[in-house]
Parts: C-alpha cells; structure tokens; sequence
C-alpha cells in the first residue's frame, strides 16, 4: 500500500502501456502510477467482446476494480484521452487529462480523413512487419515512421521504435476500433478537473479542425497547447508531458 495518489495512464490505439515509459519516472515520486495495456492491445488482456470504446473502458474499469480503487486520477492520450473522459463520466476520475483525445468526430461515426490516416499506417505495418523492424536502427527511418505521430521520432531507440511498431502489428482490435461509429457525448456537467492539452503540430488530429469540437462537447474543460510536439507527445517530450499532468492535477492531488 502507498499513501500517494493513485494516478492511471492510458495509450493510444494500436499502441501499449510502454508508450509512456519515459513518462513514468518523472511521475513516481508524486504518484502510484498505473500504467496498463488496453484490452484487446498487444500485451493486455483479451476483449472477449466486440471492440468498442465502451469495451476498453469497461475492462479498464475492471482494473481499478481489482485494485480496489474508486476513483483515480486519469491520464490519455488520442484513444486514452477518450477513455479518461469516459471514467470521469463514470464517476472513477479525480481528475482528467487528455492528450489531444479521440472521439471528436461527427455522431455519423464514419472514418474521416484522421481515422483513415491510421488505419493506412496499420495496413502498411502489417505489409512490412518483417522488413521494418531491422530498419529502425536507422533515426532516419524512425523519423519516417513516426512522421504522423511525433515531431521527433528519430529520439526514440532502436527498441522502443521497434516495441512501437510490434505493438501497431500485434494490435488485434485495431480495426474494429479504428472504424468504431462511437463517438465521444458532450460532458456538460465533469463530475472532477478536466485538462485537454492539444499538441501543436498533431498531423492526426489537427488542432484547427479537433479543438472547436472539444471546446463544444468538453465545455468546461481547461484547454492548453503543447508546442513542440505531434499528437503522440510522450515521444517529443516527456517531461512536458509530466508537467502537465501535474499542472493538471493541481489542487485535487490529495
């Protein structure tokens, strides 16, 4: 037992609690970090169940569940940050903050131009899963391959670059997730804090287009701009990153 605060981190789709490993260390003096793997996501549990939004957070909730938490601090990124405000809606967040959020797309549910742009990244790592992994030795090719979701990804090593990529191949809800017809309801009233920190140069959802539609469903949420980093921010800058959270947590940290 810990009498810090319990605070939960939640990744991206396609991707696995590893994504916020250089995260994690400047949290822990602070928090009892908790940083799963998505149901039906290389490395968590099975879904069991078709894969929906609803389902992941259900199976994240069973989580706090079996650690006899109620409710937490929550942490997210795109998919994660859709989630967190999912537990809020719940009642099992002390606090939210989300990193550049999913869920912001017209309640038709169709995959626009954003959600395509992910689902060509998995079909082409699923067409080159052997050839690519070797590559990453090279910053040239991680820069490449990272394109759409960092500013930097030539910073990432050889073995996160290629954990990344095993997480993107071994992701068995990634299409049923990718083309979900869910999309994130307005949270008029938050039942706690609420923090959506926008990447300035997300190329997966473009501030100019996601952010309006935030401000719309989220309409109570304190909204802040990271400069400097893409829509996966972990990899441009950990540290800002941390602050954040904290910065976002604030007062509600007891």
């Amino acid at each position: 037992m810990t009498d810090k605060p319990a605070l939960m981190l939640l990744h991206g789709v396609t991707m696995s609690g590893a994504a916020w490993d250089d995260v994690v260390p400047l949290l822990t003096d602070r928090f009892d970090v908790i940083v799963p793997t998505a149901a039906g996501h290389r490395g968590g549990p099975e879904l069991g169940t078709e894969a929906t939004i609803a389902a992941v957070t259900d199976a994240a909730e069973r989580q706090l569940d079996e650690r006899g938490l109620g409710a937490v601090h929550v942490a997210g990124n795109s998919m994660g940050g859709w989630m967190a405000v999912e537990l809020a809606r719940r009642g099992r967040a002390r606090s939210v903050c989300a990193f550049s959020p999913a869920g912001l797309w017209a309640k038709d549910g169709k995959p626009g131009a954003s959600r395509a742009t992910l689902i060509r990244t998995k079909k082409l790592a699923d067409a080159t899963r052997r050839l690519a992994p070797p590559l990453m030795t090279f910053g040239l090719v991680r820069r490449i391959a990272m394109r759409d979701i960092a500013v930097h990804g030539y910073r990432m090593t050889t073995q996160q670059a290629r954990r990344s990529f095993q997480d993107l191949v071994g992701c068995d809800a990634a299409y049923e997730l990718l083309n979900t017809r869910e999309s994130m309801d307005p949270l008029v009233d938050p039942p706690c804090p609420v923090t959506v920190a926008w990447a300035a140069h997300d190329r997966i959802f473009p501030s100019a287009e996601f952010v309006p539609v935030a401000q719309q469903r989220l309409p109570h949420a304190r909204f802040v701009t990271l400069p400097g980093v893409g829509h996966v921010p972990m990899i441009d800058d950990p540290a800002l990153c941390a602050r954040t959270i904290i910065e976002s947590i604030g007062d509600s940290a007891g």
